[in-house]
């Protein structure tokens, strides 16, 4: 995927970041608040724009509708097990889609700003490194929830067509804590973007960390029970600290299954845990961009 032009980028800069700066003469913490808000959304816009402009955004919305009508087109003697099985393989494309798009959607956004040659006359708006970090997180957060959108939306239509049936507070609360659990895949991204050189190396190695964060880490405890010390102790402090992603990749089930809503307050407990972690991982990149080099 190629980057965005630097000319094109620069426009975009001048056009979002240069008026909030303008704005900078207001007095006191509040008007400092104001312009720092600011900032963040106007980066978090050009993130936007960006994805509209790329190619990633139409692949997804072919990708969206090819999986949805294949699986509303499918019939085998009118058998439920066959359309559950559909839609669960559907719902997974989902999620894996979201993760691709978000996991490369982040990992090329400072990277591609040093090659662009954009950065240093971005934080000379001014915009401090956190407002850069902030609204690159924010930018990627709102286009991979606009992508999410796309799938659920249509997935919703095409199944309620075809069952006759529209679950819609599943479809709202699956749809909520994917996107809030891609938070947390932005920042781990978004981290390795600072740490590691390459997009490439950054993507391919947050994707293989969420991949195995999903399909082994909630087994972990059960791993630490079988080990003698010190391993026991190291798997379970390794069960506690990592993200449990695999939380909002198993409310799928209410979709596939028809099963009863998940208890708000189970619901709004594991929303506040993503944000909790995205928050602490985004803290993280913000302390780690401070101190890193630019040049």
């Amino acid at each position: 995927m190629s980057a965005t032009r630097p000319g094109k980028a620069s426009l975009d800069f001048r056009r979002e970041i240069a008026p909030v700066g303008a704005g900078s003469s207001s007095s006191g913490a509040a008007g400092a608040m104001k312009v720092a808000v600011n900032n963040i959304h106007a980066i978090g816009g050009v993130v936007i724009k960006e994805l509209c402009r790329r190619k990633d955004f139409y692949v997804l919305f072919v990708l969206t509708a090819l999986i949805t009508l294949i699986m509303g087109s499918v019939n085998f003697f009118n058998e439920d097990k066959i359309v559950r099985y559909l839609k669960e393989i559907c719902l997974f494309l989902i999620w894996m889609s979201s993760l691709v798009i978000a996991i490369t959607t982040t990992a090329r956004q400072i990277p591609a700003e040093k090659e662009n040659r954009t950065l240093f006359p971005l934080l000379a708006k001014p915009v401090t490194r956190n407002q850069l970090v902030l609204g690159k997180c924010l930018g990627c957060w709102l286009a991979c929830g606009l992508t999410l959108l796309v799938f659920y939306t249509f997935f919703a239509v095409v199944s309620g067509a075809r069952e006759h049936h529209w679950p819609i507070l599943n479809y709202f609360q699956a749809g909520m804590m994917h996107w809030f659990t891609l938070a947390i895949v932005i920042a781990m991204a978004l981290i390795g973007s600072i740490v590691f050189a390459a997009p490439s190396s950054n993507s391919t190695i947050t994707f293989v960390v969420v991949m195995g964060i999903l399909l082994v880490g909630r087994h972990l405890d059960e791993v630490a029970l079988q080990l003698t010390e010190p391993g026991q102790s190291v798997v379970y402090a390794v069960y506690f600290l990592i993200p449990h992603l695999e939380w909002a990749f198993d409310v799928r089930e209410l979709i596939v299954h028809d099963r009863d809503l998940v208890s708000w307050a189970a619901w709004i407990g594991a929303c506040a845990y993503a944000v909790v972690y995205a928050a602490l991982l985004l803290t993280g990149a913000c302390l780690l961009f401070r101190r890193k080099a630019l040049n």
